[in-house]
Parts: C-alpha cells; structure tokens; sequence
C-alpha cells in the first residue's frame, strides 16, 4: 500500500512539471544587415487551456535597456507603441504563425534602430502561474557592406570563341562572416540556369547544365585579385547565348552553429550573342565623306565580315581608279606600286591592317589628282598542306568616289566695338571674331587698319601667323608706349584697344583676316581672306568749348562777401583737364593780373600780386560740374574793380607730354563796392553794380 501511495505521489509531481509553461526563442546575438527580411521564432510549451496561444513582442533599445516598447501582438491591435503602429498596420512587420503554440516575428525591412533585445511573451491561459511566460534575444544590425559588380556589355561571338568575364566582390562587415559566388546564365523568358559557383565552405561546383563542360576544362571560375573572380568558358555553343550575371551572398553562422545568408546582391548582366560558325564573308568600304579640300587627310576602312576571321587566311588589295594601289598577304606586310611607294616613303600615305576585320588606306594629305574612285578586294585564301596558299573565293564592294576641291577659305569675320562715338581721349576697343571652319592646318594673320575721312589707309597693328606683332609705321613710337594693344584672347578672337585716343583716330577700322596653310614643300600659301570694319566718330575736346563769368550777388557793400563763378561748357568728364585762372584789374588801373588758378591737376596757385586777397579770397571747383567759383569776404576798395576768367583745356599725350588744346577768355565782371549810406549815380543803398563786357573771348 506504501508502495502504491509512493508511485501515486510521483506522478503527480512528474504531471506537475509537465505542466510548467516554457517560453523559448531563437538564440542570439543574431548578427542581421540593414534593409533585409529577418524572422525571429518563438514557442511555448507545457502550457495550460487552448492550443493556439498568444504572442506578444517587445523590445528593449539599447539607448534605455529598461524601458519596454511594444511592437506586435497576436490578440491585441492596440498593442503597439506609436514608433511601430504605422510599420505594423502597412505589414512591414508582422506575426506568422507556425503553429498554434509557435510563431516567427517578421521584419520586412531591417532599420538601424531596430537592433535591441527582443522579448516574446505569451499571455497566460494557465489555471495558476508556474512556469516561464516570455523569453530574449539580442539583434544586431550591421550595415549592408557587400558589393557586386560585373560592366555590363554586349557580347557578340562565334561559335567555339571563348569568353571570359569578371565579377568583384567585396564586403567591410566587422563580424567574420563568408562569401560565395555564383554566375547564372538566363534567356528571356526562362528560368536562370547555374553556370558554376563557388560556395561559402569554398567548394566549386558546377551546375547541371555545365557540370559535364567543367570535368572537360571548357568552364572554369578562377580568383584573379583580391576581390575579382573571373568566369571563364571555352568552345562556346549557341545555347550559351543569353545574360550572365554574377550573384554573391554573405554568410554569418549563428549561435546555432547554422550558417545564414544575411544579404545577397547581383551584378548587372552581360548580353553574350553567338552566332553559329559560317564559311561566307562580306566586305564593306567606309570613308567619312566624298568631297574633301587639298590637303585635307582621307581613310577608307575595308571592313571584313566573317566568322572565325583569326582562324582563316585572307588577303587584300587596294585600287584607284581601276590600278593597283596595294596589296597584303595573310602576312599583313604591304606591297605598293612605285607611284604610291614614293609617297608612303615620305609618311604621306599608309596601307595597314587595323584589325582581324579592318584593313585600312590613308592619305594624310590629299592632292586635286588623288579624285577618283577606290576600292578594295578581299580574297580567302586556303593553306596547303606544303604551306602554299591558293585563292579561293573574292569579293569587292561597290567603288567609292571622292572629289578633291582646290583650297578655299570657309572662314567669316565678325567685328565688335565698345562705342561708335566717343570724346577725344576715352580709349577704342574693338573685337574681331573669326567663324566657321579653319581647322588645326589653317594659320592666321590678323591686321587691324584705319580708313580715315580722306580715305588713306594705314595699319594701326598686324599679329603675323607664327605670333609676332608687328604696330604699324605710323603707329610704332605710340605703341611702344602702351598707347596700342593687340591680344589673342582665345583661337580665332582678336581685340584691338587704342588709349587715350585722338581726333586724327577717327575714321573706318576694319579687321582683316588671312587664312594660311602649308604646301606639300612645306611653303606657305594663302587660301583666302575676309574683313569686317567699323566706323567710329570721335568729338575733339575743344568742340563748343567756352567760358562764361557771373555773379548772382545782388549788392556788395563794405565787409560784405560776394561770389563770381567761371561757368565752363561743355560739361567735361573729370578726367579731362581744364586749368581756370581768375584775372583782376583794380579799379582806375588798365592792366590785368593773374589773382589765382586752378591747375589742371587740381592745384592752387596765387599770383604774386595782391597778396592781400590771399587772406579773404577762396577759390573751389565741384566734383560734380566744371564750374570755378571764387569767393571774396569783407570787401573793401581793394577788391573793387574788373574781373574775369581763363581756362584751358589741356590733353595729356601718350608719351606724358602735355598739349594745350584751346583757351578761352570769359566776359568781364565789373564790381563796386559801396559804402553804407552812400549811392553813387542814384543806385541804392548797398548795391552792386555787375557790367558783362562781350567780345573778350581769345581763341587757341
């Protein structure tokens, strides 16, 4: 009966440990790449009440390792914190269950913040707790290193040619983890096939479809760099014709002990056409144009079109005009007949074989006579057994004319300028653009000339065609002061700047241009010649110059201050200079003397008579106008009397010296100064008598 009891008991308690509840989730860390699909499993066990359970996930971030943010749940919508209800609602995450007691959490698309501890929790259904109810993982989220590139080309190949392409692989991932590659091969429409691939334990194996061709050695994937493998696949067949492209992926072994492919990538694909092996060829004559100038350079290109080319023998000839010009064997060495032998001595003229395909004649210089019509004939030929060769089949293309034109310019000059009036002094700037086509044979010469009013022509300044400038005899003393300035600013753009100009620049400038080239004797001949030209106007300074004196005071009386301004026109820039003198004759005298002057540079200078002005007497010129205003204080009988102004305009030459263009001589200003209370001849009180004296003006 004690022994009965005893079983009793222990079952009990083995019914009881049954039934304690085991949470258990996928072992970590798991290492995972930014932007891939992770699933992670979670089961419970030894739980009470229905079969299908409840998942409910969480995560802790690694910023706040105690605080729990809610993700998904299996029983409750409400579930997630804001961070994830959008990515929940949109199915970027989401709940697969397996079975009812076991489910995988899904994560389309990793981010870096979703890398933390995650816990899977299962909502008791038990009668009473016992037992573990959530379990944890740690995720990693590393970021997504792996590259894989391949140039994508299109290939066009023969049958039984080889191909060879390259694929580079290359990761930064911190974690150890491995590589393999794999090179596919796809139609349109169908499936990819494996061609070969290389595993991440490092076992090379080839597909089915290619396994036989990689026992033989016709399929081969070989390590040539660091990161580089190349495919390599011999005796091609036409069902070899389709994409190839290389797929790579990285792999990382798990805490149980699996290896999982973190990330895969493939390069962009090769389009490989091959073309069933045929014995028929055709021939083809290229050239750029038909109608070329003396001295202009002309290729023909005979272009071979056949399979297995290297393969096969082939020889060709060229003619002109029905003659032979030239002929390779299958040796390439060309043979040419004594007219064109000379020329291709002097390196005038080239037969060669470019390629397997190409065969090619150049005359880098023609000449009117080499017009005509060329051709080429390709002939197979068939080696013997003795190591002779026999012709076989031949084939020529249509004739191909050309016609060589005598030299002719193409060029065209256009002319620019800054103004087309300017005042004496101001500098002429003018452009000259060459267009259209003189090619890297064509030399310039520039010259720039002036037409002046009595239609003599001189040259202001000439750029020959090897660069040297040269001014123009009149103009030789001024340039080399600076007064002349030519430039090549740029391959056909000339510019002329003349400073400082004068009356006697005035007239029509034109641009005139020659283009030049080199004789097969190496002189140099004139091919043609354009111009432009521009007029231009320049208004000598002393035009309408004049000289004009007032006073606006009303009356001067004793220790009263009185202004005369000397108004001079036109309205000059600043930089013209003008030097302006005011004269005195004292009252009773008949004799004038210089009081002050202005001078051209904008000095002061007092004459040395009456000094006693000095003190009371100032004299200004605005910046803004060309007037001189002269201001007496406390007037006394000293500074009664007549007064008037002189100017002179003055030009500073290129040389710096100085010449006097014009003088002018103002009215007279006539002033009475009265004393308080008196009035003479009746005037009034304090007046002031002004008498404009005409007539006085001196000219230059």
């Amino acid at each position: 009966m004690r022994c009965l009891l005893q079983e009793l008991t222990s079952l009990l308690l083995l019914g009881m440990a049954l039934a304690q509840r085991q949470v258990t989730v996928q072992e970590g860390p798991l290492y995972r790449t930014e932007g891939s699909h992770i699933t992670i499993w979670c089961k419970v066990s030894g739980y009470q009440g229905p079969s299908e359970q409840n998942f409910q996930w969480s995560i802790y971030l690694p910023s706040a390792p105690e605080r729990e943010v809610q993700i998904i749940s299996t029983m409750d919508p409400s579930f997630p914190y804001a961070i994830y209800t959008q990515r929940v609602r949109s199915g970027e995450i989401y709940v697969e269950r397996v079975q009812g007691d076991s489910a995988l959490l899904h994560i389309m698309e990793l981010q870096d913040r979703d890398a933390g501890e995650y816990e899977c929790h299962t909502p008791t259904t038990d009668e009473r707790y016992f037992g573990s109810y959530s379990a944890k993982m740690k995720l990693m989220v590393i970021p997504d290193s792996l590259r894989v590139t391949s140039v994508p080309q299109t290939l066009n190949k023969v049958e039984r040619d080889s191909l060879e392409l390259k694929c580079e692989v290359s990761k930064s991932t911190a974690q150890h983890s491995h590589l393999s590659i794999s090179w596919y091969r796809q139609k349109v429409g169908e499936p990819p096939v494996e061609v070969i691939s290389l595993s991440r334990d490092f076992v090379l194996r080839a597909g089915s479809t290619y396994a036989q061709r990689q026992t033989t050695g016709d399929v081969r994937l070989d390590k040539v760099g660091e990161t580089t493998s190349k495919l390599t696949v011999y005796n091609l067949q036409p069902s070899d014709q389709g994409e190839f492209y290389c797929e790579a992926a990285e792999w990382i072994q798990d805490p149980d002990k699996s290896w999982y492919a973190m990330t895969r990538k493939r390069s962009e694909g090769t389009t490989v056409n091959i073309q069933a092996t045929d014995k028929e060829f055709s021939v083809r004559l290229e050239t750029e144009k038909r109608t070329y100038t003396v001295g202009e350079p002309v290729e023909f290109r005979c272009i071979l079109e056949a399979q297995n080319v290297p393969e096969r023998y082939f020889s060709i000839s060229w003619a002109f005009n029905s003659s032979l010009i030239a002929s390779l064997g299958p040796n390439a060495v060309p043979i040419l007949n004594s007219d064109f032998a000379q020329r291709e001595a002097l390196g005038q003229l080239k037969v060669a074989k470019e390629s397997d395909n190409v065969f090619v004649l150049k005359i880098y210089r023609l000449r009117l006579e080499d017009s005509g019509k060329y051709n080429c004939r390709v002939t197979e030929r068939e080696k013997t057994v003795t190591g002779d060769f026999i012709d076989k089949e031949s084939k020529r293309p249509k004739n191909t004319p050309i016609t060589v034109l005598p030299l002719k310019t193409s060029i065209s000059v256009e002319m620019t300028s800054n103004a087309s009036n300017v005042l004496e002094g101001e500098s002429l700037r003018f452009g000259c653009s060459v267009r259209s086509g003189f090619g890297p044979q064509s030399h310039l010469s520039v010259t720039w000339q002036l037409v002046d009013k009595q239609n003599r022509r001189s040259d202001v300044v000439r750029l020959d065609r090897d660069g040297t400038l040269q001014p123009g005899p009149s103009y030789s003393e001024r340039s080399s002061y600076g007064g002349i300035q030519m430039e090549q600013v740029r391959p056909g753009s000339f510019t002329l700047e003349i400073f400082n100009s004068v009356k006697a620049d005035e007239g029509h400038y034109e641009c005139r241009v020659t283009e030049w080239t080199r004789t097969q004797d190496g002189e140099w001949q004139m091919i043609g010649e354009r111009h432009a030209s521009m007029p231009v106007s320049i208004t000598a300074l002393e035009a309408g110059f004049a000289v004009t004196a007032i006073s606006r005071t009303p009356g001067v009386t004793y220790n009263e201050s009185f202004d005369l301004q000397c108004i001079i026109k036109p309205h000059y820039p600043s930089w013209v200079p003008v030097s302006v003198t005011w004269r005195f004759q004292p009252a009773g005298s008949t004799e004038f003397h210089d009081l002050v002057t202005f001078t051209r540079d904008g000095g002061v200078q007092w004459g040395d008579r009456y000094t006693s002005f000095r003190t009371r007497t100032a004299i200004e010129k605005a910046e803004s106008s060309n007037n001189v205003r002269l201001s007496i204080s406390r007037a006394s009988d000293t500074e009664a009397g007549k007064y008037q102004c002189v100017a002179e305009l003055w030009r500073k030459n290129y040389n710096s010296s100085w010449t006097r263009l014009a003088d002018r001589t103002s009215n007279l200003l006539e002033i009475r100064v009265l004393r308080p209370g008196k009035s003479p001849d009746g005037q009034c009180p304090g007046g002031l008598e002004l008498m404009k004296v005409t007539g006085l003006n001196s000219l230059s």
